[in-house]
């Protein structure tokens, strides 16, 4: 089965084969995609390396129903979009196969969620229907052992009271939140936590000016009296997430990988610490396109972690007049 050899990805020779499958599956399984390959010349056959293929931009989602299955979607994860403007809606034909991607990848970085207080403060999402952001914190909230883990939307004095009561038995925590609640938070009340991981998805979700990563950070280290922030990169166009330990720098579980493209030319690649655009491979994403090129842009660092800096200037990805497919 695809999605077993998808998870058990251990050398580069098993990604490089893999990713060729799952390429030549939507190739043939996903119209739009084929239609966009078609366009740009490129096919199975004449794709024999991982830079050889195709990565489909963002904005298709919003335009388009990106699916490579006849099966019934079981969700649809839509993205969160300011007032008026188009969402991206991602159909998600497995959600096994999503559970197992964000459990998996967490598990590499961050262990056990049983073994780990979990809370969330996430009110934008909450406050709307279909994100997959609120799917995977509510699973690894209900995998907690700890009957303290849960979902806090706007009790920002509840949730001060509870990280310190927390902080000070030496349980392991995480707190998983969005940057403007965190600001919120820490410009509220005072913290000095000791065991506590405070993890950014970053966004001010139009709720706040934004700010660059270094400043953000700076803050919040500061603010929760911690070392480091973590960040989660993740979106609703894809099935898998990667993390970051401090300082922007991401690292891929063994199934992902994000490549640094040109600016100018979306088909050319950047070699290490040249800036340029995100195209993310993510192979959990094989029922759907696991091609997508993003409007974030990064620079790589090694083969095994990505600094990510921010989004295009410009709202639309170059290359996106296809969209007229």
């Amino acid at each position: 089965m695809l999605a077993e050899r998808i998870f058990n990805i251990s050398t580069q020779k098993d990604f490089n084969e893999i990713t060729l499958e799952v390429f030549s599956y939507q190739f043939q399984h996903n119209p739009v995609y084929r239609e966009f390959c078609q366009l740009l010349k490129r096919n199975p056959k004449n794709v024999s390396r991982v830079e050889e293929i195709p990565f489909l931009p963002i904005e298709f989602f919003k335009k388009k129903k990106i699916i490579s299955s006849e099966k019934t979607p079981e969700i649809i994860f839509t993205s969160s979009g300011t007032t008026g403007s188009a969402t991206s809606k991602h159909y998600v034909t497995d959600l096994n196969v999503y559970e197992k991607s964000f459990l998996k990848a967490f598990e590499i970085f961050y262990g056990n969620p049983e073994e780990i207080v979990i809370l969330a403060l996430l009110p934008s999402y909450l406050e709307r229907r279909g994100s997959s952001l609120i799917y995977m914190a509510d699973s690894l909230i209900k995998r907690s052992k700890h009957p303290e883990s849960g979902f806090y939307l706007d009790d920002l004095e509840a949730l001060q009271h509870k990280l310190k009561e927390l902080d000070k038995t030496g349980k392991k925590i995480l707190l998983l939140g969005v940057s403007f609640a965190l600001l919120n938070l820490v410009e509220t009340y005072n913290f000095d936590l000791k065991n506590t991981t405070i993890m950014e998805t970053g966004g001010m979700k139009g709720r706040r000016k934004e700010m660059i990563r270094e400043e953000l950070h700076q803050i919040l280290t500061e603010g929760f009296g911690v070392n480091k922030i973590h960040s989660e990169y993740g979106m609703t166009e894809l099935l898998s997430q990667s993390y970051s330990k401090g300082n922007g720098v991401f690292e891929t579980p063994p199934w992902m990988k994000i490549l640094i493209r040109d600016p100018e030319d979306a088909l050319v690649y950047l070699p290490k610490h040249k800036t340029g655009g995100i195209n993310v491979i993510d192979l959990a994403n094989f029922n759907s396109c696991s091609f997508i090129a993003t409007q974030d842009l990064a620079r790589q660092i090694n083969d095994d972690s990505t600094e990510i800096l921010g989004r295009f200037d410009n709202s639309d990805i170059r290359g996106c007049n296809l969209l007229i497919l």
